[in-house]
């Protein structure tokens, strides 16, 4: 994938938040695959451990901590012990996060701030750890796992999409910043659809059936393709496909429409035809125990590749193979 010296992760450190499980275990299993030393965080220590046994065979150093990142004080410690274990933090990727499907009406305060603690407030106590670090030396870059749900909110998720919006308001504001400082660190955001992933085993969930990712589905070996494309790539946002594409910019043109779009779709979407269990564990508060993967139940339906992300890494090799062949058709029209 990184055929560039320029590009290559090798005795790289890097940090990922959330990485028991789903995304953040495949982006830290795809960092040691690269030759990056991996400092990886979740609450659940027992699959910590599981994970660092299985990312050492790499022969890169691996540091497993578990803490809650709604706790601002142990995403600093946890900074200072990469930085003295493995070294100069290099990549920082915040992709820890949870949710709740439910209507409005049957949300409590205690449902939305243990929800924002953690997937909008976890993103910025950890990139303000790494910033401390990386601002001194000049270097760095911080990718924020975002949704298309920053830009468009559906039904029954509503504190998770008001987390990921605030995580983009969070990220332009931090983009903006850097820029006017002329500060060679980077900050990026990758936008993504619906994963495969244990979430859908053990989110918080007041719906009759068993909540499930809206189709299309991508297998998070998607995602973190994409995360480490995004870390060695300079460009403010990165949107994964085609899904998240029609979320961000239709929202733009025709917000009115998706709203009774969604309206008549946006429950059915969420929930199989399975009922849902009523004692069935959530991890809102606490983690979850149980050897999770990174993938979840929908294996058969998910998509092992985005030709859509595949296009856009390189799109302006694109336009400009485009601009370059309608040139050549107008001369030929202007010659006959």
């Amino acid at each position: 994938m990184f055929s560039s010296p320029k590009h290559s992760f090798n005795n790289k450190v890097a940090v990922v938040t959330g990485a028991g499980a789903g995304i953040g275990k495949a982006v830290s299993a795809a960092l040691a695959e690269k030759g990056a030393h991996v400092a990886i965080i979740s609450r659940n220590e027992e699959r910590l451990q599981n994970l660092k046994k299985e990312l050492v065979r790499y022969n890169i150093k691996v540091l497993a901590l578990p803490l809650d990142v709604a706790n601002f004080g142990d995403v600093e410690k946890a900074a200072v012990r990469v930085e003295e274990e493995l070294g100069p933090i290099d990549i920082w990727v915040n992709n820890a996060m949870v949710s709740v499907f439910s209507p409005v009406k049957e949300m409590t305060a205690e449902d939305y701030k243990r929800v924002t603690d953690v997937t909008y407030l976890g993103v910025v106590y950890g990139t303000l750890a790494a910033l401390k670090r990386m601002l001194p030396r000049n270097s760095g870059t911080i990718v924020q796992v975002g949704s298309a749900l920053a830009y468009r909110g559906i039904p029954l998720q509503s504190a998770y999409c008001a987390a990921k919006h605030a995580i983009q308001g969070f990220h332009d504001s931090l983009l903006t910043e850097l820029l006017h400082d002329k500060s060679k660190v980077k900050v990026t955001m990758v936008q993504l659809p619906a994963h495969n992933t244990p979430q859908f085993d053990w989110v918080k969930s007041r719906l009759p059936n068993k909540a499930q990712p809206v189709p299309p589905i991508y297998q998070p070996e998607v995602a973190a393709k994409a995360i480490l494309w995004a870390a060695c790539h300079n460009r403010r946002e990165w949107i994964v496909g085609f899904s998240s594409w029609k979320a961000v910019y239709g929202n733009n043109f025709f917000p009115a429409l998706a709203d009774k779009f969604l309206a008549r779709v946006g429950y059915k979407a969420q929930q199989t035809n399975e009922p849902r269990f009523r004692d069935q564990p959530n991890n809102l508060f606490e983690s979850v125990p149980g050897p999770f993967g990174s993938h979840g139940h929908f294996d058969k339906d998910a998509r092992k590749r985005s030709i859509f992300f595949d296009l856009t890494r390189y799109r302006r090799a694109i336009f400009i193979l485009i601009a370059f062949i309608l040139v050549i058709v107008l001369i030929m029209k202007l010659k006959g």
